[in-house]
């Protein structure tokens, strides 16, 4: 879009409202952040009820649901935040990555609504929110420090530098470890969302009855894999037809115990490499007990500083992607009524242009 909207007014770009929309997945979201920090208000319509019957998320589904909940979400925000549309500064949406369908509504919504009220705009990468996400809390890290992303699409380590800057250290090769957990709970008969009913069930169980593998590839690199601790669990329930169902709750808490090991191993060992003091998990399992309480654990061993979000900041969010709104609308970028949705991850820097960045 020619002569799009941008920051205006001396002295103002350090007090903007930004208003954050969020429909990567099965979540319609709408926030109103001040100055990149202040969470004024944040609004999520869940589509958990729809989507559990199947055992995961229907895309066409989704996008219907978001279609039909993207304006009150957004009204809904404004009014809890008590701010007019003429008091936004500035519109962050997430472009992707995500389910297309999903993406284009609250794309589309937010481009429109920015071209008719004549507000700056900016699509935002979801990943980007998730990292951002521990800077809306109190005690944010400081720069630079390591960040584990772990999600039901994503498990990465990241480098980060700035609000903008993230040199990739790590990824999952196959599975995700959130999409792990969803199948696992599958298998065992427990139904969608998988992370929270497995950290649950877990608690209850003994790690130590039924062991799985850890796979860590490679415990000096800091990729994952987690698609094979997924098939020792089916393998465990096929060959133990007549009792798996009784030790539901031993094989939640032998999985878990696989998958927090090594998500707890690599961001400690990549933490180490880079020389930093702080870390930070981020992502939806960023929810999960068990990795929140094996990282902290850790960390205090080695004098590891651990920022970790709140629950509903762990989890799809429009805060977050207000917050990363407001750092790129600052820096003068802005978005085109050309630009379109993305479903895969976009800003992917190598391993090797981290490694020339802090040598390993």
């Amino acid at each position: 879009m020619e002569n799009a909207p941008v920051w205006s007014g001396p002295g103002k770009a350090n007090k903007l409202i930004v208003l954050g929309i969020e429909s990567s997945c099965d979540e319609t979201a709408a926030a109103v952040v001040r100055d990149g920090r202040q969470v004024l208000s944040s609004v999520v319509a869940s589509q958990v009820s729809i989507h559990h019957p199947f055992g995961g998320v229907v895309p066409e589904l989704a996008s219907r649901k978001h279609i039909e909940a993207i304006v009150p979400v957004v009204n809904a925000a404004l009014a809890e935040a008590k701010i007019p549309t003429d008091q936004i500064d500035g519109i962050a949406v997430t472009q992707g990555p995500g389910l297309i369908g999903s993406l284009l509504v609250g794309f589309s919504f937010a481009k429109g609504f920015a071209y008719g009220n004549s507000i700056p705009w900016i699509g935002v990468d979801h990943l980007e929110g998730h990292i951002n996400s521990v800077f809306l809390e109190a005690d944010p890290p400081p720069f630079p420090f390591v960040a584990l992303l772990v999600s039901g699409g994503h498990t990465s380590i990241y480098y980060v530098t700035s609000h903008v800057d993230y040199h990739l250290m790590g990824q999952t090769r196959d599975d995700a470890a959130g999409e792990a957990y969803d199948k696992v709970s599958k298998m065992l008969g427990l139904g969608y969302p998988g992370g929270v009913v497995i950290d649950r069930m877990a608690a209850e169980g003994d790690p130590s009855k039924i062991h799985f593998s850890r796979p860590f590839l490679d415990k000096q690199l800091f990729d994952f894999s987690f698609s094979g601790i997924k098939s020792a669990v089916s393998r465990y329930i096929q060959t133990h037809p007549d009792t798996f169902r009784e030790d539901q709750a031993h094989i939640a808490a032998g999985f878990q115990a696989a998958v927090v090991e090594v998500l707890s191993h690599k961001i400690i060992h990549a933490v180490k490499k880079t020389g930093c003091s702080h870390l930070a998990v981020v992502g939806g399992v960023a929810a999960n007990r068990g990795l929140r309480y094996a990282v902290s654990r850790k960390a205090s061993k080695f004098g590891m500083k651990v920022h970790i979000p709140d629950i509903e900041l762990c989890g799809d969010n429009a805060a977050m992607i207000a917050a990363v709104g407001y750092h790129r609308l600052k820096g003068h970028e802005h978005a085109g009524m050309d630009d379109d949705v993305y479903s895969r991850v976009k800003f992917k820097p190598t391993q090797k242009a981290f490694q020339s960045y802090v040598p390993l």
